[in-house]
Formats: C-alpha cells, structure tokens, sequence
C-alpha cells in the first residue's frame, strides 16, 4: 500500500485537488484508497461529508503527527493506496509524512511564490537524504494551468526546475470549473451532471491522464515497509 504524499509549504498551491482528483480516480480504477487529511482547512473532510459514501474511498480527518503512523497502520490491511493531503506549512507533520512516503507529490502554480513553496519541500527531501539516508521519490505536478496561455512566470518554474534537474509530471492539472465543483457539489467527477458543468469530459480526461502517470510512478507493491509503522 503505497503512501503518496501532497506537499507545498504554501497554501492555495493545488494540493488538496490535486489529491482529491487522483484518489477519486484510482479508486473509480477499482483501488481502495484512504486519505489522511492533515489540511486544517478540512477540505476533503467536508467533500467526504456531503458525499455520502464513495466506493473505495474511506477519509480519515484531522490527521495530526501524534495519530498518522496509528492511522497508516490501522488501515493498511484495507488500503491498496494512502494519499495524504498536508496543510500549505512547514512543521513536523510534514516532515512526518513525508518521511513515512513512497512518493511526494509537489504541487506548484505558475508563480514565484508557489515555486519558493515547493523548494522548501525539496530541501527536506535532501536533508532526510542527506542526515538519515532516506531516499524518497517525489515529482513537481504543475497546477491550476491555463488551458489556452502558457504565462510567462509558467515558463520561468519550468525552466527553473529543469535547470535543478527535478521531475515534472508530463500531465499538468489545468483549470477546470468541474475541479472547483466537486468541493461544493460533492462527488466524483462521474457523478457530477454534465448539463451543469461546462467541459466536464475535458476534466474527466485531465483526471485520467493524471492518474494514469502517477500509477505507474508508483505501482502497487512499491511500498517501502521499512518506513512504516510496525
């Protein structure tokens, strides 16, 4: 059961719908998924409260660093996937997470803030490297993209993460009505009525791709057992 973290020491960066689009999509895949919410914006929580039940999704709310290594544990004969949304701060819950992961996702805007934000993360990933010898993959996803301009700050953090050889995911999450919705509206993008909500089949397929290139970066059975919970 992998543990696929979601970290920008900056609020606002895309987290908590990058990680809500991607569990709802390897769950639609038939993964059962249990997500950690330790957003003290409590986002998902109430995303999973207006929902009702979603098959092969289970929400753990207010995820603090005392309780996420009993909650892992807990449920790991359950979960096929552990996503963890992490609120936009640096503190010990982060580093926590990030510790017990298989894989970091960063999510970053096209914006100098957001990339400051998601160094911060990358820094950690070195220093755990570095100081305890724990090597953790992790992968930039580019958030909220235009779907018709490609900005110029856009083309700044790519060329600045390119320069500083880190991973970007090929399928970046763009601004879709239908990923703001689904947080009123509660469901999945499947349920959702395609009347009311304008280019619902392109955020299906942006849902998709997404999901499809964070499986295979971590498969099932790639969990590292050494970092988790006894």
């Amino acid at each position: 059961m992998p543990v696929i973290t979601f970290a920008n020491t900056k609020g606002g960066a895309g987290k908590t719908t990058a990680a809500l689009i991607l569990a709802a999509e390897l769950a639609r895949c038939g993964a059962r998924v249990t997500i950690l919410d330790a957003d003290p914006q409590h986002w998902i929580t109430h995303w999973h409260e207006i929902s009702g039940k979603v098959p092969n999704i289970e929400v753990i709310a207010s995820v603090t660093m005392a309780s996420i290594q009993t909650h892992i544990r807990e449920n790991k004969a359950w979960t096929d996937y552990f996503i963890i949304d992490l609120a936009g701060a640096r503190n010990t819950l982060m580093a926590t997470a990030i510790g017990l992961s298989d894989h970091v996702m960063i999510p970053v805007q096209g914006c100098a803030m957001d990339a400051k934000g998601g160094a911060q993360v990358l820094e950690l990933l070195c220093h755990l490297h570095e100081k305890a010898g724990i090597r953790i993959n992790h992968s930039v996803v580019l958030t909220r993209v235009n779907s018709l301009v490609t900005t110029r700050a856009l083309q700044v953090v790519k060329q600045l993460l390119s320069e500083r050889a880190v991973p970007v995911l090929d399928t970046p999450i763009i601004e879709r009505a239908a990923f703001r919705d689904i947080f009123d509206c509660g469901g999945t993008l499947q349920t959702m009525d395609e009347s009311r909500v304008s280019n619902l089949d392109k955020a299906r397929e942006n849902a998709r791709a997404f999901a499809d290139e964070v499986r295979k970066l971590v498969p099932l059975g790639l969990a590292n057992r050494a970092r988790r919970a006894a």
